[in-house]
């Protein structure tokens, strides 16, 4: 019997009322293994009525018992790693190492909201005016609610609920539809830690549940990660209800190879950001801009990205597993088809790629384009596939002015051996977060995961201190004295006298 996926209201794990049942299939084999709940209207209710209760008793809880759920969720989240990765990999079909690594990047960021009583710190000044001193708190917003994409199950829920519920907030989560299983154990593990009634909800389905969220006056603050589209709809909605939104959508990140740079370096590091993960991930190098004389090894990347191969999630040789859906393979394969139309240069083609033992498989080997332009579709479009785009500059200049030109910021890189041209690089690129020999610079937790542009909408980011002040309010006091208040001191001796 396919398992039925529980939502998480009020405190219990039930199976939901609904009539209607979203397959989750195993991207590798097309195999349905479970089935995710489209969430009824009387159950979303239900999972706000609980938030909001649970606020009001959650707000009071002091902030090192807040810290101490924490704690005690990342030692179990530790304790059973291995364990969330084999779901993980299962339903979304990373490898094992992948799986893994999205596992403990969620980790950290718990680890992070451990640290929550030095994060909420408000601010004094004394004698802001004669006798008169001003300082702040740091206080919760309410109830708050997350949408989280297939690509990352693991850390972008870690990304949202840990710091949220840290901060004094209670948190309805809406995982994908496509890999909810790992999410649903993300919730046990934090029953299990001690987490309140309440204080956490997981509800399923689609966009009429995503749209109560936006819509709902008791929900105060969304977070969101996914494509442009979709973000572009979730920040609109939410900001004409008077949410605070943040919302993380897609990319187009550049690598810019200097002719100075370690060859060996920028081969092995290309090779795994451009279609680890199968490229389905917003921190992927997609575009590698060669300049001047680096364009001579465009060739010896191409013949390394040919050998890596894709492949089941259990196999250690596998680079990388298969793309969520055949839709999704659909929509790259066409983009391939599109690239090789607009002239670019089909370097390596992953179109018919077969991996032994699994013939129903969403399969795209590595592919590789050279001779890209900025007009092409395979360069305007986030593929979102294992699909690596080269371009060829003379100069710096020039690599910082087509990466600036391009509408996404989310993450780029630069190798080089030049301090001078990394440091040139940093300071003009228009894009929020830049590696320097190092391809995919995602932050760690104490700092802000700081997309630019059309990969971010809203104004505080996630996780860090950002993600603090987003889902947090502060409340500044001026207060006064009058010392001819103060109260005779004259009364009973009450001097402890020692002996």
């Amino acid at each position: 019997m396919t398992r039925k996926v529980p939502v998480f209201i009020d405190g219990e794990f039930k199976q939901s009322a609904t009539e209607q049942w979203i397959d989750v299939t195993n991207p590798a084999t097309q195999e349905v293994i479970a089935q995710a709940p489209v969430t009824t209207l009387a159950e979303m209710q239900e999972a706000v009525a609980s938030a909001k209760k649970a606020f009001l008793t959650w707000k009071e809880t002091p902030v090192s018992e807040r810290a101490r759920v924490m704690l005690r969720y990342q030692a179990l989240l530790k304790e059973h790693h291995d364990e969330i990765a084999e779901i993980l990999a299962g339903e979304t079909g990373k490898t094992f190492d992948d799986a893994k690594g999205d596992v403990w990047r969620g980790i950290e960021v718990v680890e992070h909201a451990a640290n929550i009583p030095s994060l909420l710190m408000g601010e004094t000044v004394e004698n802001v005016a004669r006798g008169i001193d001003s300082y702040s708190y740091t206080q919760p917003l309410g109830v708050c609610a997350g949408i989280t994409p297939f690509n990352f199950p693991a850390m972008i829920p870690l990304w949202m609920f840990p710091l949220a519920i840290a901060c004094g907030n209670t948190f309805i989560l809406k995982p994908s539809e496509q890999d909810p299983l790992t999410p649903t154990r993300l919730a046990e593990l934090f029953v299990e830690a001690g987490a309140p009634k309440g204080v956490l909800q997981v509800i399923h389905g689609g966009k009429e549940q995503v749209d109560f969220l936006l819509d709902e006056p008791a929900v105060r603050a969304i977070s969101f990660v996914g494509s442009v589209p979709v973000g572009q709809y979730i920040y609109r909605r939410g900001t004409e209800n008077m949410k605070r939104v943040q919302a993380f959508a897609g990319a187009k990140n550049h690598c810019v190879i200097m002719p100075d740079a370690n060859k060996s370096q920028v081969i092995s590091n290309l090779v795994g950001a451009s279609v680890g993960a199968a490229g389905q991930r917003c921190m992927a190098i997609s575009v590698a801009v060669f300049v001047g004389a680096a364009r001579e090894w465009i060739p010896e990347i191409a013949a390394e990205l040919a050998k890596v191969k894709p492949g089941g999630w259990n196999d250690k040789g596998a680079a990388f597993g298969p793309l969520i859906s055949p839709q999704a393979k659909q929509r790259v394969e066409q983009f391939i088809s599109q690239g090789e139309k607009e002239g670019a240069e089909l370097l390596v083609d992953g179109r018919n790629c077969e991996v032994e033992g699994f013939p129903d498989g969403n399969w795209v080997g590595p592919t590789m384009f050279g001779k890209v332009t900025t007009d092409m579709e395979i360069y305007k479009n986030e593929i979102f596939g294992p699909v690596l785009c080269t371009t060829e500059v003379n100069s710096l200049e020039e690599a910082i002015a087509l990466v600036n030109a391009n509408p996404y910021g989310n993450g780029t890189s630069i190798f080089t051996a030049s301090g001078a041209a990394a440091r040139k690089y940093q300071h003009e690129v228009e894009v929020g977060q830049v590696g320097i020999n190092i391809p995919i610079p995602v932050p760690l937790p104490f700092f802000s995961f700081t997309g630019w542009k059309g990969s971010f909408f809203g104004d505080l980011h996630a996780y860090g201190k950002q993600g603090v002040r987003f889902y947090s309010e502060t409340k500044t006091i001026t207060a006064r004295w009058f010392e001819s208040d103060i109260a005779d001191a004259s009364g009973p001796n009450m001097t402890i006298h020692l002996q």
